[in-house]
Parts: structure tokens; sequence; C-alpha cells
């Protein structure tokens, strides 16, 4: 069967989104309270350096890398394409994602004791959460959960993006963009807004907020969005440095050295679906698009395709490499943060990338890393 022709800036995306989410994991090692890389309930920043290049690295470079994902996977699939049902869009969507995620779902929930890093009865608790949520060690594969709500109402939505126009999008988009101030109004209002208590966590605009945004705005983008190259790299430029600038400064603003702090008062604006992460996003992915050409280099290919399986093993590569370099002592790494954070991205991608490789040459590969 002849493979359908690739979107070229989508596999640039794929690849450096990919790296940006292991630039997340990385800068994690810095600010999290305990031993174990990953941020958790509580903070800390050990000194100034830490505060600057976390700020950096995962607020202002990265934090767009989710919703890039989202946005890019919505952009290929909706609408859906002519004669396709519900039962084969599922069929096919789901068969590439759900047995790779169980299944490294299950080597989270049971290698780690092979080298110590979990007890068996950590292991048993993990492999009783399986059926309901991500397990302790798995904690990167929440973004799947997302993900499969998005292929779920794809084919609901699908019907109405072929049949409105630009400007009934908009108007969702538009309300869709005030949801992204609910987590603001959260924090700084009332933490129950519009219809939410005890027993009523639906809100007015619930149905309009999460991740589905970014499936329409992928859509308006795809079909409606008009602009030439230039003025896409204009306005996504001025648009990414914008929320980026935003992003970054919100957790070093927050960000006090030597004080733990509670990591959601530190990470306030980091969530995915606020407005300046929505911000950098759409700009973000203006950018991509304006990358031209009749096909990408083959090794961008390669790891585009490679992609889905380096995300889902990254963290067992990750975890003993950035336990190498911080060496015990955030404040002191064996190098400087500012270079110890991308080299642990860029050793974790290459060691992700290699792995998947030679697992895609095994027969029936597609079952382990999509």
């Amino acid at each position: 069967m002849k493979e359908p022709k690739r979107v070229v800036f989508a596999d640039w995306l794929r690849v450096i989104a990919c790296f940006m989410v292991m630039l997340v994991h990385a800068s994690e090692n810095f600010y999290g309270a305990d031993a174990s890389g990953l941020a958790s309930s509580y903070s800390m920043l050990a000194n100034e350096s830490n505060r600057f290049w976390v700020a950096f690295y995962d607020g202002f470079v990265s934090r767009t890398c989710v919703p890039l994902f989202m946005i890019v996977s919505a952009f290929l699939l909706v609408p859906m394409k002519p004669g396709v049902t519900m039962l084969q869009f599922y069929r096919k969507r789901f068969t590439r994602i759900l047995p790779p995620m169980f299944f490294f779902l299950l080597l989270y929930s049971l290698l780690p004791m092979a080298w110590g890093a979990m007890t068996l009865e950590q292991s048993l608790a993990d492999l009783k959460l399986l059926p309901f949520n991500f397990t302790s060690m798995a904690g990167h594969l929440w973004f799947m959960y997302p993900l499969i709500s998005l292929y779920l109402i794809i084919p609901v939505i699908s019907p109405w993006l072929e049949k409105a126009s630009a400007r009934e999008e908009r108007i969702f988009l538009y309300v869709f963009a005030f949801s992204t101030f609910i987590p603001w109004l959260h924090r700084f209002v009332s933490p129950e807004l519009w219809g939410e208590c005890f027993w009523n966590e639906f809100t007015m605009i619930w149905y309009c907020s999460g991740f589905v945004g970014y499936l329409v705005l992928a859509h308006y983008i795809r079909f409606h969005l008009d602009w030439n190259r230039k003025k896409r790299a204009l306005i996504g430029i001025v648009c990414f440095l914008a929320g980026a600038a935003f992003t970054g400064w919100s957790f070093w603003h927050a960000g006090i050295p030597g004080q733990l702090i509670e990591t959601p008062d530190l990470e306030w604006s980091w969530g995915f679906c606020t407005p300046n992460v929505l911000t950098a996003t759409f700009g973000a992915f203006l950018l991509f698009t304006c990358i031209q050409g009749e096909k990408a280099p083959k090794v961008v290919v390669k790891v585009s395709k490679l992609s889905f399986g380096m995300y889902l093993m990254h963290m067992f590569f990750l975890a003993p490499i950035a336990a190498f370099i911080v060496n015990g002592n955030q404040a002191e790494p064996l190098i400087p943060v500012w270079a110890a954070i991308p080299l642990i991205a860029i050793l974790t991608y290459l060691c992700s990338a290699a792995t998947t490789f030679l697992l895609s040459k095994l027969p029936g590969s597609k079952w382990i890393i999509g």
C-alpha cells in the first residue's frame, strides 16, 4: 500500500515537540523537592540560577509541547475522510495507540523493581491502578488520556466542522479563548465559577473548554486562515514570544530560592489551557506551517515516525541520565545547570531514538511503539 503524502511541517513539529517534552522533564530535576527527578506536590529551587534556567527551558522554550502535539493531530485528522465511519476511525486510531500505551504502563509498573527503584508493594498497587489511570512512575503518560478523549470526540465534532463557516468557528474559538482564563479566575477570584460546587464540576462553558479548543483551532488554521507565509511568520513570532515570555516569567516570579513551595503555586500559569500557553502555541504552530518543501529530510521523517515510541519510553532513560548529571545536588550538578538541562534532554532523545529504531525492526513492533 502506498504511504499517504506526508505533511512536511508536521514531521518537523513532531521531531521538535518530542525533544521539548524531554526538555520539560529534564528541567523538573532542578526544582522538584524530592529525589524522584519529577515535579511532585512540593517544589524547591536551590538558587537563582535554577530559578532562571528552569523558567527559561521549561516555561519559555518548551511549555507548548503538549498542545502542539494536540493541534497537529487534529490538523491531520479533522475532518474525517469521506466515507469513514465512527467505528472505522476508532479502530484505526485506538489500535495504534492503546496497545503500546498499556504495554509501557506495564513496563513502568514492573521493570523498576529490577534496579530497586520500586518495591513489590508499589508495583502491585500500580498494577491495580492500571485500568483507571497512569501509574506512579509513568506520570508522563497522563497525556494519553486527553488524547484518547480527542479521538473519541473527533467523529462527533467532525460533521459540524465540515459545515461550519469561518465565522461560526471563530465564535467557538472566542468562547474557548475565554475559558482559558478559568485557571486564573479560580486562583484569584473564586474556586467555584458559573455553577461549580461540590456536587457539580461542569461549569457554564465546560463543553467549550479544554483541548477540544485546540482541535477546532487546528481546523480553523487549516481551512480558514488564508494568511501568506510572511504574515504567518510575523504574527507567529510575536504571539510565541509574548505567550512564552509570560509563561517563563510566571514561574520565575513565583519561585523563591530556598523556600518550599506548593507546585501548583509555582506553576500557576503553566496549564496547557491558559491564555499565555494558548497564545504561544498558536504562534509556534503558525511558525511551523511556514516550513515549506516537497519533503522533509529522511532523518526527520524517520524520527517523526518513531516519536510516539520515543515519548512512551523516554523516562526509562531520562531518570538515570538526570541522576548521574545532577549527582544528588541540584545546586551544583556535574556541569552548570544552563548546560545540564539541555544535555539531559539531548542524551535522552538520542537513547530513545536509537532504542525505538531497533524495536521498529522487530516483527509486530507496531504493537509496542505504535
